[in-house]
């Protein structure tokens, strides 16, 4: 598609009353890309529940209230539709199929940045959160930071990837569990839950213990999990994981879920030694890990450590996992109509797995 073929305007999904759950479609022109920058036509968007709480103002830690007119959405893909100027020696082109992550851009010169923690970029521009997000059918991004996507994989299956994806596979090599270790991942049966089972299991080796409601048993069993436990159906899972691991605990924990309860006690799952790997937001109001008492942490030499998605290799890596049908998504593929009954049903912890939006 050239430049004089591209329409005037374009269809966005906005959040018109940020603090609630509502969206609406609008119009908006069509942008230019800037020196660096190249133009996208995205054909399809991941729902994260990241998403969710940009659009409430449930994230404590987000610096500013979310505005109106805010496109959300960190999971984009789609082609190269134009290339702005300096962009002569990017690794991208015309044509070519790429994707949009959490973070739209870094500026690659800070201290974070130059130690490889992208999301730690002291300027770095989030997408969806005071930067155009992918709930849009074209977008601007910077060439140097969209990844490219491997010829033969789906790109609504490559969606769930850039976010959901990289953000497991990242904090699973932050884990510091070998092959054969006990692994439990609280949120199991989620959009990141039931990738991290896949990875864990898979493509490492880990023994998962999956820990979800009991709707989502049947995904986090088929995803490669050795033992699940319905957080609604057991008294006492601390107990439960104990037992599976004679009486020892696991050697790390995937904290996948934003409830306050599963990081309560995620250091309660842990055999000496063992690590936290701390993932999901917790909204609202968050409650501290109880367990982390000095005494109980130098006694049993326990880590908490923080992940926040994954680098641009790391991306990369994530989709070539999914390019040779390591890992899958599961997802549905909806309408961007749809995206207010589907934060509904988010928040009633009704989809197991993703929703990927169809921007055509």
């Amino acid at each position: 598609m050239s430049s004089t073929e591209l329409p005037k305007k374009y269809k966005a999904v906005v959040y018109d009353k940020p603090g609630t759950i509502s969206t609406k479609i609008e119009e908006l022109d069509m942008p230019e890309p800037g020196p660096g920058e190249v133009l996208i036509n995205l054909t399809h968007s991941g729902v994260c529940h990241s998403d969710m709480g940009v659009m409430l103002n449930a994230w404590k830690t987000l610096p500013f209230p979310t505005q109106a007119g805010q496109v959300g959405g960190h999971e984009g893909v789609g082609k190269i539709v134009k290339m702005g100027p300096a962009t002569e020696t990017a690794a991208v082109k015309v044509g070519q199929r790429v994707g949009i992550k959490w973070m739209a851009g870094i500026c690659e010169t800070c201290e974070a940045c130059r130690a490889g923690h992208d999301a730690s970029c002291f300027s770095g521009k989030v997408s969806g959160y005071y930067t155009p997000g992918t709930f849009q059918q074209y977008v601007l991004s910077p060439a140097n930071y969209v990844t490219p996507i491997p010829d033969g994989l789906d790109s609504a299956a490559a969606a769930p990837q850039l976010c959901a994806g990289v953000t497991v596979y990242s904090a699973l090599r932050k884990a510091n569990a070998e092959a054969g270790n006990f692994v439990v991942i609280l949120g199991a049966g989620g959009g990141l839950g039931h990738l991290a089972v896949q990875f864990s299991a898979r493509a490492i080796g880990h023994r998962v213990i999956g820990i979800d409601h009991s709707s989502k048993k049947d995904i986090v069993l088929s995803s490669g999990a050795e033992h699940f436990i319905g957080i609604d159906e057991t008294a006492d899972a601390v107990a439960a994981v104990k037992e599976l691991t004679n009486g020892l605990g696991a050697h790390a924990v995937l904290v996948l879920t934003a409830n306050n309860a599963a990081y309560a006690n995620s250091l309660d799952y842990l055999r000496f030694g063992g690590r936290v790997v701390c993932v999901g937001i917790p909204e609202h109001d968050p409650v501290p890990i109880k367990s982390a008492l000095p005494g109980v942490m130098v006694a049993k030499a326990l880590q908490v450590v923080g992940s926040a998605v994954g680098s641009r290799k790391e991306a990369i890596d994530t989709l070539e996992f999914a390019a040779r049908g390591v890992v899958g998504t599961k997802f549905r593929v909806e309408k961007m109509e749809g995206l207010t009954k589907i934060f509904e049903e988010m928040e009633q912890g009704k989809i197991a797995g993703r929703v990927v939006i169809d921007l055509s």
